[in-house]
Parts: structure tokens; C-alpha cells; sequence
């Protein structure tokens, strides 16, 4: 099942519409684009999520050693500066950053792009899709960002002004600036 696009043109969901559909609807996913289009995710399977549990695992590891910021699960709701309404597989921010929201703004979808982000593709997500997503968190200002591709066996690395770096699986990756002493090991994908 791959995700569902609804494009609600003519109409324009404001900020609290589209949280408080996400509220009402909390059995489901949804994202929202730049075109103001409502993205239904599909849930992944038992491999995706096992994947995804030890990404988020590794870099709330690092991020309690290190105490430099925040770490985010694939539920957490982003409102970047194009207008979309994002939600990567898991995603940081450095801890001044975050602390300059004020407390509603955090409580709600965080009108703020995370420094880094991690796109997980799973056996129904379009890669296309996910390739346009990470284009557009670099937009927002995300600094640094993983697109890894079990089905190719790659991992594609977006960075701010920079081209993408397509690697072959295994790798091990680092998080240099943006995560400094972040390492990923990549063999088991």
C-alpha cells in the first residue's frame, strides 16, 4: 500500500485545521505538502519498523552522551517554512534551537526544520517520492539528511548546498558537523 494523496484544492486547511484532523484521526498518518496536498501514510511492516526503532535507537544514544539536542520519532509533525507539515522516520535538532520555541509551539506540530533528518524507505514507499521529500527538507533548511534504501541496497546522503552522495549498503555513516562523533553502521541493510 503506498501513501494516499489527497488534494483538497480549492480548499486551504489553516495550521489548527490540519492539527486538529490529526487529532481526531490519531489511527492515522498524515502529512501535508508544500501544494497544501493531505498525505495519508501507510503503516510499514515488521521489517521497516524494526529498522526504524534502531535508527531512532542509535541517535538517542548519541544525542544522551552528547546532550547537544533533541531527538525526534517518525510521529512527530514538522511545519517547515514552505507551508508542508513533514514527519521523517527520525529527525534532531540542536537543543538551543528547540528551546527558543516557546512551549505551545512545541506541544503542537514545531514550526521549525530539524538540522537532521532520516528517511527510511520501506517495501511500499515510491522513491521518487522520497527523493522529492529529502529535496524539500533541504529547502526548509534541514543541514543534513539520510535516505536509506534497503530495496537498491544504497543509502543516498543530502547535505545543505551540496549534491547528493549516493553510497552502496553496507556503509557506515557519519554525522560530521551536523552530529559530530555520530556514527551509523549500516551492515545489517
Amino acid at each position: 500500500m503506498s501513501a494516499l494523496i489527497l488534494n483538497l484544492d480549492p480548499v486551504h486547511l489553516t495550521d489548527d485545521q490540519f492539527y486538529q484532523i490529526c487529532q481526531n484521526n490519531r489511527e492515522l498518518k498524515f502529512e501535508r505538502n508544500a501544494k497544501g496536498e493531505l498525505i495519508i501514510m501507510p503503516p510499514v511492516g515488521g521489517d521497516s519498523g524494526n529498522r526504524e526503532a534502531d535508527l531512532i535507537a542509535d541517535l538517542v544514544m548519541w544525542n544522551r552522551q552528547t546532550g547537544l539536542g533533541y531527538t525526534f520519532s517518525s510521529s512527530t509533525i514538522f511545519r517547515l517554512p514552505n507551508g508542508s507539515d513533514r514527519s521523517p522516520d527520525a529527525a534532531w535538532i540542536q537543543r538551543q534551537r528547540y528551546e527558543a520555541l516557546t512551549p505551545e509551539q512545541r506541544r503542537k506540530f514545531p514550526p521549525i526544520a530539524p538540522d537532521f533528518v532520516i528517511e527510511l524507505r520501506s517495501a511500499t514507499d515510491d522513491l521518487q517520492s522520497l527523493q522529492e521529500k529529502m529535496r524539500e527538507y533541504l529547502d526548509a533548511g534541514v543541514r543534513s539528511g539520510w535516505l536509506i534504501n534497503p530495496q537498491d541496497q544504497q543509502v543516498e546522503i543530502y547535505r545543505l548546498g551540496q549534491e547528493v552522495e549516493v553510497r552502496n549498503l553496507p556503509t557506515e555513516l557519519s554525522g560530521e558537523e551536523v552530529l559530530p562523533g555520530f556514527t551509523l553502521n549500516l551492515n545489517q541493510y
